[in-house]
């Protein structure tokens, strides 16, 4: 129910800001209207305080996100930037992230729903390729066990080992890139946001959100609000993209299946439709058209770049920025490059 109940209210914060609806995501990637960037700004620096002051008050203990490396590029962020790169891509291509492909299926946008059969397609290959990798791993660990008895069987033991297992490391945080004490990290975060929110809008304006009568500064609170909810309720931050690789594992006989991410998403998408609901003024006015083959590819893109940066935009945008995990400014960095480079091309 925590879980659920927590995407409701991230579902009804994506609906209310606005930044759900393809024309705002196409629209930022055009250069032509900033209402995403400055909803995404915003979000981001309240989570950052509502996650820092979390933190302090104990009641949670999350780490920063852990670098990804696909040892392709001399870097151990290369995953975060070939994932992040191909995120942006994505949401250039379709108007979609995996947050608001959820949200767009909930208001009943009809891009989102081809947008939404690609990312599940998605969450089934990368769930493949996991599988396939745990099972390679898994031999390799029966073959070295086999040969470590038989050299047990011919040679006498002369000592003995304890073999611990040692938790999955964290990512650098901003505090030990800088530093400096966490609260003054923090800090050093939230002016930097706050001044380019402050900067954004006076230079670009937004105008689609507001012809809705719903500010992006008022957006953004909202998904910070969403991001309270879900520390409060689930004592983890929000994160979208995870649920598509969840689902994608029910799609192999045999392998080890949850439902967990896959409650947020469906509350998710509950609390778009309530939201849409409740005040139609929200829903966009006239649909930007976003061809299927486009939709599809996007959505496919947006989930299979999110699991390869190890999250998404609220993964890493949102809840990476505000646990100040050094992977997430390079997952967003990557995004947000790619996704303005893909768009000048198609636009």
């Amino acid at each position: 129910m925590d879980n659920t109940l927590s995407g409701v209210a991230m579902g009804a914060a994506l609906t209310t800001a606005g930044v759900y609806s393809p024309d705002i995501i196409l629209s930022q990637f055009k250069f032509s209207d900033f209402t995403m960037l400055q909803t995404f700004l915003t979000a981001a620096a309240g989570s950052t305080l509502v996650v820092t002051l979390s933190q302090a008050l104990g009641l949670t203990q999350l780490p920063p996100r852990s670098a990804t490396s696909l040892g392709l590029l001399p870097t151990r962020y290369d995953g975060n930037l070939i994932g992040g790169a191909l995120l942006g891509a994505g949401m250039a291509i379709s108007g979609a992230c995996p947050g608001t492909a959820l949200a767009q299926l909930g208001v009943g946008v009809r891009s989102g729903r081809w947008a939404f059969g690609g990312a599940v397609l998605a969450g089934i290959v990368w769930a493949g390729i996991q599988r396939r990798q745990r099972q390679a791993a898994a031999a390799e660990k029966t073959k070295k066990q086999a040969a470590a008895t038989d050299k047990d069987t011919t040679e006498p033991s002369l000592t003995t080992t304890t073999t611990t297992t040692k938790p999955c490391p964290s990512g650098p945080s901003l505090d030990t890139f800088l530093g400096t004490s966490k609260p003054a990290a923090a800090t050093v975060l939230e002016s930097t946001l706050l001044l380019a929110l402050f900067a954004l809008s006076r230079l670009t304006p937004a105008t689609a959100a507001l012809a809705r009568g719903v500010p992006p500064y008022l957006g953004g609170l909202a998904i910070a609000a969403a991001q309270a909810i879900s520390l409060v309720l689930r004592k983890t931050p929000i994160g979208a993209s995870s649920a598509f690789e969840e689902l994608g594992w029910y799609f192999y006989p045999g392998a080890a299946r949850k439902y967990t991410h896959l409650l947020f998403s469906a509350g998710l998408v509950g609390g778009a439709w309530l939201a849409a609901q409740a005040f139609p003024t929200l829903r966009p006015v006239v649909e930007v058209a976003v061809s299927p083959v486009r939709s599809v590819v996007g959505g496919f893109l947006i989930v299979f770049g999110a699991r390869i940066a190890g999250g998404c935009t609220s993964g890493h945008g949102i809840s990476g920025l505000s646990l100040m995990s050094v992977s997430s400014f390079v997952t967003v960095a990557a995004t947000f490059v790619a996704g303005g480079l893909v768009g000048l091309v198609l636009n």
